[in-house]
């Protein structure tokens, strides 16, 4: 079994469902002979050439908009938006005409959509190249919202995204792009969309976490368990719909829950996370719901020292975790 970069399994997912289904089509600024930004659509345009690898304007409206008509008349684009900070513009092409068409039908219409765009912070790119942007459609029934930790949930969860027939936003942190590697299977396989996953198991306290947050808590877990600190980590992988089985199940595992995001506190994904808790363990909980979460601020800063200020980190994680354990 190979080991892939985060980015390389992007790459391999497109690749492999371009193969496999010729209504797979490529579209985004840069994404053809430079292969991206980052590197994610890079050997895609020599092997499938430019009616399938798509170079365009810079203009994120257009290019949802592009892709939603390509897929109500069959096709299966893959939109990539350079940075998930510029996907502001597409908001209406996105809520108004993806989310709804299949609503708005009657089924008579369909947008088997994925648009990927690259989010978080931690690489010194300040407004505009480093906001999370998931919670801003997190409250729209027609969309998924996809954000996988890992190399092998990238594959497979690109893989499903892609197959799926309805639009699905796929957000990939870049800071993990080339810092995380695991083994990733050849075969094609596919990890089912809205389905959370356990990252570890604990009995002591509850993280509910997604992205690159994850990896923050398996490492504080690793240092807290020299001190009989036992912790449970659940990744959501899916932060829209919600696997409210799997949070419920987790947050009783424990009944002390730690809720983690990069995003702003106020309006995020854990907040509705914490309101599912409430709503159905209160009895179970040993302690009150914690959060933490990027300091409510209106993007992240350029200066370093306060971009690590406002990052997640695994000693802030493990200082919350600590906390917890010792209510």
């Amino acid at each position: 079994m190979p080991v892939m970069s985060y980015i390389q399994a992007v790459t391999a997912a497109l690749q492999e469902e371009m193969q496999r289904d010729e209504k797979v089509f490529v579209l985004g600024e840069d994404v053809g002979k430079k292969g991206g930004v980052f590197g994610a659509t890079k050997g895609l345009h020599d092997e499938f050439g430019e009616y399938r690898v798509l170079d365009t304007p810079l203009a994120e409206s257009a290019i949802a908009g592009v892709g939603i008509g390509a897929a109500m008349y069959g096709m299966r684009p893959v939109a990539e938006m350079q940075f998930a900070d510029f996907i502001m513009p597409a908001v209406n092409q996105i809520i108004s005409e993806a989310a709804k068409m299949r609503y708005r039908s009657n089924n008579d219409w369909n947008v088997p959509m994925t648009i990927r765009a690259p989010y978080g912070g931690g690489v010194h790119g300040a407004l505009y190249h480093s906001q999370s942007v998931e919670s801003v459609f997190a409250n729209q029934p027609g969309l998924k919202i996809v954000i996988p930790s890992t190399p092998y949930d990238v594959k497979g969860l690109l893989k499903a995204s892609i197959r799926d027939n309805d639009p699905v936003l796929f957000f990939e942190h870049k800071r993990a792009y080339r810092l995380l590697k695991s083994d990733v299977p050849e075969d094609d396989y596919v990890l089912p969309i809205g389905k959370a996953d356990v990252k570890r198991e604990g009995s002591d306290v509850t993280v509910i976490t997604y992205g690159l947050s994850v990896h923050f808590a398996l490492q504080a877990a690793e240092k807290l368990e020299e001190e009989g600190i036992d912790t449970h980590i659940l990744d959501l992988r899916t932060v829209y719909p919600l696997d409210q089985e799997a949070i419920i199940e987790a947050a009783q595992k424990t009944g002390k829950i730690l809720l983690i995001t990069e995003d702003n506190k106020e309006g995020s994904i854990i907040g509705e996370v914490a309101a599912i808790i409430a709503e159905n363990c209160l009895f179970e909980l040993d302690s009150p719901i914690q959060r933490l979460a990027g300091p409510e601020i209106p993007a992240m800063p350029f200066s370093p020292t306060m971009e690590k200020y406002f990052m997640i980190n695994p000693d802030k994680v493990e200082n919350a975790i600590r906390d917890l354990a010792e209510f």
